[in-house]
């Protein structure tokens, strides 16, 4: 996988995370409605029981029962249902056993009963049973009937009413008692005296114990505000910390009546339900994608920070819980929705979403201002609508950057020679170029039909048998060993004929790539070059040993003309004038045939890259002036003027000096042979960063441009005099030094042949002079 995958794999990879996230934190937060929901009708359910306990207590043994559709569920007073269900001789405290009793005792009764649940009729009646007699009062509620009932059992009648209510509120499990306009109890049930932790009510008067101060204090409001006073306490009872609600109701004659319910589980799950809100809250002003949760009114109760950086829309607007109209015709304003033609319509549309029950599918919104979001609704658990936007922007770029660039790479690999295949590491190829279709002979179709490694090979087989060289490939592809993956290239021979050199080479993301290439006609070519190369080889070297044997077999016959010349011109009065002359003519022209053969041999010599320079510190005025003392005898008889012009400040370079004056003789040779009597030769020399130039200037006939292309090929000079190599050598030489040589002249105008040198000699090699360099 390259760079740009693993960036779009990055990108969609946060998108996914924050939607899970927002997804996870929705999920919780509905969780949590549910939960508080249940915990809410708990609440009412227990207050609906302390404003029945109540009544109960002024009742002293009634039971209050809801029916709904015939089917009776007890609300309160389950010891008074119990003395009821007695009292008519029933064997199971159950209400709906005690409402079937009840119609069932007298005809005249089910028709009140009936008139109650149906038509929402009060009644009142008495039905006599075989321990007691039950009273029955009827009222209707909405769509529900209660029914209060009470029953006197045939030994209790006689009991004075105290012990009766005492013994209700000591079956009670929760502490309860009386207390006096202060606040102080004046009697307790059994729960209070246990919850305190002593026998009676003194002691605990004498120990200075109370349920709680907070308890006391909600009682006293009770008695001086002459209403009735809650409070949840948070308060600790056997051994942990427990919640209770405390209730006082102002009693008629005086007092007040306080009775508990323990809400340690509803507190509880109160808290946990606060934290997992705020938990949400905060998972969802974390995430990046804006959130905004309407209400059933379509009013904003909950947006995250990322909503108002996202539409540029001010928090302290957003706080005063504008609806979602409002905020759709805000954004209108600013050119921040996707644009239409009929703006009432989309609008309708968008908020006729509430009536959905289930989840819509997502949206894309095309800004004017070039953002792409995508839109996520979903239903709330408590009514109205969450709302999820997110930026894709940036991903919907790098997609179609990373399509371009698989485009681009695909139609690189087509322009390609060689075939090149890519394959997972599961063998699945992932790519191929059309070299690699034709080179062996199959179809898009087939290809795409064989989808792994041994179905391409089925493909290949037929053009290389060798099974082993794909089970080797194959150990390349699949094998995840980092040491087996490692890059292979080879060649091997195909059915038709062909040398194939193929090459493997791992990718990043897993993948191996193997590349074939067929090199027929260059193994074939190198086989030409390496036979040609070796004729040239032995070429050379029967040149060199025909240059050395022919100039061995002329040096010695040279040697003895000159030498027979000098003694014939030295022979003073033995030969005539003329005779002389003649002998100083072979002298000179066997000395010219001499230095030409030298020259012939140093070519040669460094042709076969075996001139070795012998370096040493040349003092550059010095060799200038040697060089023109050497050259005044040639000159003087044709009145040729040398004028030496040597830069004080040259001083010395590091070079050979013996090839240094040969390339300024062959300069200074050249520049008398082509400059008329009367004439001036110029040699000079000047320093310049980091080289040395050595110039000669003649003020002869020039060189036509057609011949300073070539002026310094081999035999180019021949027809301005000698066998044309001195120029030759002259750039031979230089170059051996690092150096290069320039030509400045115009016909007619003279010639200036510059020489620039390397203050320290770098010895290197011409590829034209067929020496390595």
């Amino acid at each position: 996988m390259n760079a740009h995958e693993l960036m779009l794999a990055a990108a969609a990879g946060a998108v996914c995370l924050a939607i899970s996230a927002a997804l996870w934190a929705f999920a919780q937060r509905r969780a949590a409605d549910r939960r508080i929901a249940e915990l809410r009708a708990r609440i009412r359910q227990l207050e609906l029981g302390a404003e029945t306990a109540q009544a109960s207590a002024e009742a002293f043994d009634s039971a209050l029962l809801a029916v709904e559709d015939g089917h009776a569920l007890l609300a309160s007073g389950e010891e008074s249902l119990g003395v009821c269900c007695e009292a008519l001789g029933l064997a199971e405290a159950d209400p709906q056993f005690l409402l079937n009793a009840l119609m069932r005792a007298d005809p005249d009764h089910t028709r009140r009963l009936r008139g109650l649940i149906d038509r929402g009729e009060a009644c009142a009646f008495e039905v006599k049973g075989p321990a007691g007699v039950v009273t029955v009062e009827g009222r209707a509620a909405g769509a529900l009937a209660w029914l209060r009932v009470s029953a006197a059992l045939g030994e209790d009648q006689g009991l004075p009413t105290a012990p009766r209510f005492a013994a209700f509120l000591n079956a009670r499990q929760c502490p309860a008692w009386i207390a006096a306009a202060d606040g102080s109890p004046v009697w307790v049930n059994a729960a209070w005296l246990k919850t305190v932790g002593v026998a009676s009510l003194d002691e605990a008067a004498q120990r200075g114990l109370t349920f709680d101060k907070g308890a006391d204090t909600v009682a006293s409001e009770a008695a001086n505000l002459g209403q009735r006073r809650e409070a949840v306490r948070w308060l600790s009872a056997d051994g942990r910390r427990r919640a209770f609600l405390i209730a006082a109701q102002p009693l008629e004659g005086g007092g007040v009546g306080v009775w508990t319910d323990d809400l340690t589980d509803l507190e509880e799950a109160r808290e946990e339900t606060k934290r997992n809100v705020e938990a949400h809250d905060e998972i969802l002003n974390r995430i990046d994608d804006a959130v905004v949760i309407f209400d059933r009114a379509k009013r904003v109760s909950f947006h995250n920070t990322p909503l108002a950086e996202l539409w540029g829309l001010e928090p302290a607007w957003l706080t005063e819980r504008p609806t979602h109209g409002e905020v759709l015709d805000r954004l209108r304003q600013r050119r921040r929705l996707p644009e239409t033609a009929d703006y009432a319509k989309w609008k309708a549309a968008e908020l006729g979403r509430y009536e959905q029950l289930e989840s819509a599918p997502d949206d894309m919104w095309s800004l004017p201002d070039g953002r792409t979001l995508r839109v996520v609704r979903q239903p709330h658990p408590r009514g109205g609508l969450l709302i999820l936007f997110s930026d894709i922007t940036g991903e919907l770029k790098m997609k179609a950057q990373y399509n371009a660039l698989i485009q681009v790479q695909q139609a690189t690999l087509d322009k390609l020679s060689d075939a090149v295949a890519v394959f997972g590491s599961d063998g699945r190829i992932r790519l191929h170029n059309e070299s690699f279709e034709r080179f062996w002979n199959i179809t898009p179709l087939q290809l795409e039909a064989a989808g792994d490694f041994e179905g391409v090979v089925e493909l290949c087989v037929h053009k290389l048998h060798d099974m082993g060289f794909w089970r080797e490939l194959k150990g390349r592809v699949a094998d995840p060993d980092p040491a087996a993956r490692m890059p292979m290239t080879g060649e091997v021979q195909t059915s038709d004929d062909r040398m194939v050199e193929y090459r493997t080479r791992p990718l990043p993301d897993g993948a191996t790539l193997i590349a074939f290439t067929d090199v027929t006609d260059a193994r074939r070519l190198e086989s030409a070059l390496a036979d040609r190369e070796q004729a040239l080889s032995e070429a050379e070297r029967l040149k060199r040993d025909f240059v050395g044997n022919v100039s061995y077999e002329l040096r010695t016959p040279l040697t003895t003309i000159i030498g027979y010349s000098e003694l014939l011109e030295h022979s003073g009065d033995a030969l005539p004038e003329r005779a002389r002359g003649y002998a100083a003519s072979v002298k000179t022209a066997a000395t010219q045939l001499a230095r030409s053969i030298d020259d012939v041999l140093d070519m040669a010599q460094i042709d076969a890259d075996e001139m070795a320079l012998d370096l040493s510190d040349v003092n550059v005025a010095d060799l200038l002036l040697e060089t023109a003392s050497r050259w005044h005898h040639e000159a003087e008889p044709n009145k040729i003027s040398i004028i030496l012009q040597p830069a004080a400040d040259v001083g010395t370079i590091r070079g050979d000096r013996r090839r240094l004056a040969q390339v300024l003789d062959h300069l200074m040779e050249n520049a008398i042979g082509q400059t008329p009597a009367g004439g001036t030769v110029t040699l000079a020399a000047r320093k310049a960063v980091g080289e040395v130039q050595l110039q000669v200037s003649d003020t002869g006939r020039g060189i036509p441009f057609h011949v300073q292309a070539h002026i310094f090929d081999r035999f180019i000079g021949r027809e301005r005099g000698g066998p044309g190599l001195g120029l030759a050598l002259v750039k031979a030489l230089t170059e051996l030094h690092g150096g290069w040589v320039a030509l400045e002249s115009e016909p007619g105008a003279g010639a200036t042949f510059t020489c620039h040198l390397p203050e320290e000699a770098q010895t290197v090699s011409q590829p034209e002079l067929g020496f390595a360099r």
